[in-house]
């Protein structure tokens, strides 16, 4: 029996890159590790307008730096003096390869869309962010009918932004932050009259956030408005670097990035009040499933309390190796029974919302959490990962282990679930599944 070809495909051209490498090469070394899958590693390079996929040669994919990869693969002649050294090393090991790396690559090839549908039977997304987790990259999948893991082309396209996301939850009655748009266009025009509105319908610290991009890059607690306006600077810039002065006055790290955009999103900082009795930061992950008469199952993971050094979790602290401090599962009460009600209330709230969006495969929600007195619980939503990262650290591995998934278990379980929506038309709201 032949083995299902999955092409894990990773990289990008987004801040969210080197995660998202870092996530398809661990997606990819467990498929490799089982007897159950033929796993093709894939590289999207290029840009927005013009996409580029390679398969990778293991020398590349062990590679820690995206930029690195999109070089030797952008310009292979800049690299091509280690050739011949490297030829006679493989001639050499050549017996020893063909027993046990008979599939090996040593030189990435080019592959369109419609030379991709030939090589592989599924494609699991490892982007975190534009282009993957948009529904650009679906709608491009669904022409040339490759299946792939996660939600499908509507609610991604959703999803990736941060406003239209909240301001749909908020019509269907979800608690969401108070929320504002700064447009370049407006804030040039109008600058003083911005600031105005800002400050006549939020209270200083609000949080500045990009509307549209993966996770935490560019996310920053605004204390003032020389801080605001300095943010504003720093994402309008038309130069790729930020001007030192603009570093100081947000008082950016060396790893701080703020991504040149159009636009940038406001929202009322969610916190402890007179009124909560505790307010928790989470992530919480899930994973679908479908019955045999074709409803959804949600099986909601335990909810992870974050911790942030900062103001703001950071990109690191998310998803890198020994940078956040992630609890699971949240301590929502000291007392044991009192914990297992409000988690319960949580992830019941987390359903409904996984629902109404119609979130497929796997997705992960970071929420606020208030707790009141009389264990009343109140979840408001961040934002929706529609294909959260996949790196060895993120919480989501710890969360789906409490279920009983190993790794593997788990992303095999998203590739079925791939798989087997082809052959139903899914339908909400779906039912869900306690575990």
């Amino acid at each position: 029996m032949v083995n299902p070809k999955i092409g894990v495909l990773m990289g990008g051209f987004t801040p969210e890159r080197h995660i998202s490498l870092e996530s398809g090469r661990n997606v990819y070394s467990k498929l490799l590790a089982s007897t159950k899958y033929a796993p093709l590693p894939l590289f999207l390079s290029g840009s927005r307008e013009a996409y580029r996929i390679f398969t990778l040669p293991a020398a590349l994919l062990l590679k820690d730096n995206a930029d690195d990869i999109h070089d030797v693969l952008l310009h292979p002649t800049r690299f091509s003096r280690s050739e011949a050294l490297l030829t006679a090393i493989r001639k050499e090991a050549a017996s020893i390869t063909k027993h046990y790396a008979k599939d090996v690559i040593f030189t990435p090839e080019e592959l369109t869309f419609s030379a991709l549908k030939e090589r592989i039977d599924f494609i699991f997304i490892a982007l975190h962010g534009r282009p993957g987790e948009d529904g650009t990259l679906q709608k491009l999948l669904e022409a040339h009918d490759i299946p792939y893991n996660g939600s499908g082309i509507a609610t991604t396209a959703l999803t990736i932004d941060k406003y239209a996301t909240n301001q749909f939850l908020a019509q269907k009655g979800f608690h969401v932050a108070q929320q504002f748009v700064v447009t370049k266009k407006d804030w040039s025009a109008h600058q003083d009259k911005v600031i105005h509105a800002i400050e006549e319908a939020f209270t200083y610290p609000i949080i500045a956030k990009p509307v549209d991009d993966g996770c935490s890059a560019g996310v920053m607690r605004i204390t003032d408005s020389a801080m605001l306006v300095a943010y504003a600077a720093a994402s309008f810039r038309d130069e790729s670097l930020i001007a030192v002065d603009l570093i100081e006055a947000l008082a950016l790290q060396a790893a701080d990035y703020i991504p040149r955009q159009a636009r940038f999103l406001l929202e009322t900082l969610i916190q402890k009040d007179q009124e909560t009795l505790d307010c928790l930061e989470t992530t919480t992950g899930l994973l679908t499933h479908i019955d045999p008469n074709g409803k959804t199952l949600y099986e909601v993971f335990e909810p992870s309390e974050t911790v942030a050094a900062d103001a703001v979790l950071s990109l690191e602290e998310k998803f890198l190796a020994g940078e956040g401090h992630n609890i699971t599962p949240a301590r929502f009460h000291n007392d044991t029974k009192a914990a297992e009600a409000i988690c319960k209330s949580v992830k019941k709230q987390l359903r409904t919302i996984a629902a109404v969006l119609n979130l497929q495969g796997y997705a992960r929600i970071d929420a606020f959490v208030k707790i009141y007195a009389h264990q009343k619980v109140e979840v408001w939503v961040i934002e929706i990962n529609a294909l959260p990262a996949m790196t060895p650290a993120t919480c989501i591995f710890h969360q789906c282990a409490l279920n009983g998934y190993t790794p593997f278990d788990f992303i095999d379980a998203i590739i079925q679930y791939g798989w087997t929506k082809r052959n139903f038309a899914v339908a909400v709201p779906a039912l869900t599944l306690d575990r």
